[in-house]
């Protein structure tokens, strides 16, 4: 069954069977993941594991990203025995869209897809629509598909083309690039004006949903029309609805989730994604400011219900090194307790806080913190709950506990009801300083019940009167970035 607010566990593939090898001594392969890690995901409650860097990357690509110093170093800060095999190049730096060889072949992700299955587990892979690597077989095959420069482009912008040698002899290209930045010396950059690249992507991205459950589509916004013009001063036309329309019509329950920032949101949304990234709610969390994180909640459910919220992935700071343990138990409990899909990445649920290059094809070892450990576990289990998979989600008003308590604006609140009778409301103090609120309880069947509220996330429990915390709310006095996870239960035995 499809769940409303389901949960996403990000896998950096390379980097899950390098730990893999380590164990069994030799390298490993799609088929060498155990069962019993299988399990394990299974049994914390994911929907979805995103396997990252599973296809063939460019070997050119890899190239560049081995001579690359500034990666290097990078790269060496966070292996001090940094060997060059493990640079493995980037997985977005895309040498075609079959399984990597060193990984494994189509038949064995075809088995591992069958085991997630059977563990209730969805797959979802990468799609990188807007470059391919620097060696893809189109720059031989089709070089019209790519975006041409010139000597002059070249000698203006060399950070941004790069000269090519196919058969026809020396070509320049672009990188891959959004406008804000250089282009990614590493990628070349696809030409949507021509209506064949399209086509030819479309037909990729179906080899893709045969293998897969779903796809997060890398930077998707730089493929709508107003975007790539900006970029590259050429009109295209809108790539998404007619390829998502397309797929959809061959794969009903195919998934489609677009990595996106610059509010444009809401855009792809009306565009027929599933899911986006929701970045704002994560700055505006790292910016510690609760009035801008709870106005953010203000938002309609039609869109924050296709939102996806996360406290790191492979592109962001560590979460245990982004905030400090107090504030990072805070901002999960708020960005997991919301609406919408539920994004963890590879390390987040033991406390790492070391970030690794997406080059890298080798962790370090790094000794889990088991308070953050704990603190996930209970978290996982909450979210498991139905009335928080699939129950009716508010955001609650916190009003000053006396005349003058301006205390008050640093609390968000949210129920969370189910059924038959499932409810929650969370309450969090996300400041620096004690404060105070009274939260009213949103559910006036309550009112003149006995009520016994229990901590998930704590050890405190209250025996409250329905009436009051109807009438008047729910005093909450809390210590800088606290909270509570209440479970609401009656205890009249009615």
């Amino acid at each position: 069954m499809k769940a409303l607010y389901p949960s996403l566990y990000q896998i950096n593939t390379r980097l899950w069977l390098a730990e893999i090898s380590r164990v069994i001594g030799r390298p490993a392969r799609l088929d060498d993941i155990p069962d019993a890690e299988l399990d394990l995901l299974g049994d914390k409650g994911f929907d979805w594991i995103y396997l990252l860097s599973l296809w063939r990357v460019s070997e050119a690509s890899c190239r560049v990203a081995k001579e690359n110093q500034e990666l290097r170093k990078e790269c060496l800060a966070v292996l001090p025995d940094l060997r060059d095999k493990d640079i493995g190049g980037s997985g977005f730096a895309i040498g075609g869209y079959e399984v990597n060889p060193a990984v494994g072949d189509t038949a064995s992700l075809a088995r591992l897809r069958d085991r997630l299955h059977k563990r209730g587990l969805k797959l979802m892979l990468d799609f990188v629509p807007n470059h391919v690597g620097l060696d893809h077989p189109w720059v031989k095959e089709h070089p019209e598909y790519f975006i041409t420069g010139t000597e002059s482009d070249l000698a203006n912008a060399p950070q941004n083309y790069v000269r090519i040698k196919n058969s026809k002899g020396k070509i320049i290209l672009a990188h891959g690039r959004d406008p804000n930045f250089p282009g990614w010396s590493d990628t070349l950059q696809l030409d949507y004006s021509n209506p064949a690249t399209p086509e030819a992507m479309k037909e990729e991205l179906r080899k893709i949903a045969a293998l897969s459950d779903g796809v997060r589509c890398d930077m998707a916004m730089l493929l709508l029309p107003e975007v790539f013009e900006r970029t590259w001063n050429r009109k295209i036309q809108p790539f998404w609805p007619q390829v998502i329309g397309q797929i959809r019509e061959q794969f009903p329950e195919f998934c489609f989730l677009a990595e996106v920032y610059w509010n444009l949101e809401w855009t792809l949304q009306k565009q027929e994604f599933d899911y986006t990234y929701d970045k704002r709610l994560y700055d505006r969390l790292r910016g510690k400011n609760s009035r801008t994180v709870r106005e953010h909640f203000r938002a309609g459910l039609d869109f924050q219900n296709k939102l996806v919220r996360f406290l790191e992935n492979h592109d962001e700071e560590r979460a245990a090194a982004a905030f400090d343990g107090k504030i990072h138990q805070a901002a999960a409990v708020i960005t997991y307790l919301s609406p919408g899909m539920r994004f963890f990445h590879q390390g987040q649920l033991e406390g790492r806080k070391i970030r690794i290059p997406n080059q890298l094809v080798r962790a370090p070892k790094e000794a889990p913190d088991h308070g953050l450990r704990d603190f996930y576990d209970k978290l996982l289990a909450l979210l498991s709950q139905w009335a928080i998979r699939e129950g009716r989600w508010r955001l609650l008003e916190c009003v000053p506990a006396w005349e003058g308590n301006w205390t008050s604006d640093s609390f968000l609140s949210f129920a969370w009801e189910g059924s038959p009778g499932e409810r929650f409301l969370l309450g969090v103090n996300y400041s620096g300083h004690q404060s105070q609120c009274y939260v009213r309880l949103p559910y006036p069947d309550l009112s003149g019940k006995k009520l016994l509220l229990k901590d998930r996330m704590g050890t405190v429990q209250f025996d409250r009167i329905g009436k009051d915390l109807y009438s008047q709310g729910l005093y909450l006095d809390l210590a800088p970035w606290a909270y509570h996870v209440f479970e609401i239960k009656r205890t009249d035995g009615k």
